[in-house]
């Protein structure tokens, strides 16, 4: 598997440039440049799995648990448990007790998450304009 995002077109393997640039590829030249912004910028990196959890959270507006994210993604409890953890430790999300049922725990979103939301989206746009160019 090649690592694209430290690649250069000189150093992908024989033909892989022309295809990335053909006009099928434009999706993974947009999500390309939006993961190089992210290695290079000062944001908390995010595996795809915390970032799916993230944007479940920041995006769905209905209170979310372990349980509820789990059977949304379709993943086990525990891989969810450690993303939050992960998402916890980054200040991107914290743990609240359910007023409902005291035995779960919700997920609150933070403002560092909420900061984090909008310098993703910023950065996303940012790629669009510069792929599109």
């Amino acid at each position: 598997m090649h690592a694209l995002a430290t690649t250069t077109p000189a150093t992908l393997p024989p033909g892989l440039a022309q295809r990335l640039t053909q006009p099928a590829a434009p999706d993974l030249l947009l999500l390309h440049a939006v993961t190089v912004q992210g290695v290079r910028s000062n944001q908390p990196d995010l595996t795809a799995r915390q970032l799916a959890v993230f944007l479940t959270v920041y995006l769905d507006p209905t209170p979310q648990n372990v349980r509820g994210l789990a059977d949304t993604l379709n993943v086990s409890k525990p891989a969810i448990t450690r993303a939050l953890d992960r998402l916890g430790q980054m200040g991107l999300t914290s743990p609240a007790v359910d007023p409902q049922d005291r035995r779960s725990v919700l997920v609150r979103r933070t403002v560092r998450g909420a900061s984090y939301l909008s310098a993703l989206r910023h950065g996303l746009a940012d790629a669009a304009r510069e792929c599109a160019a």
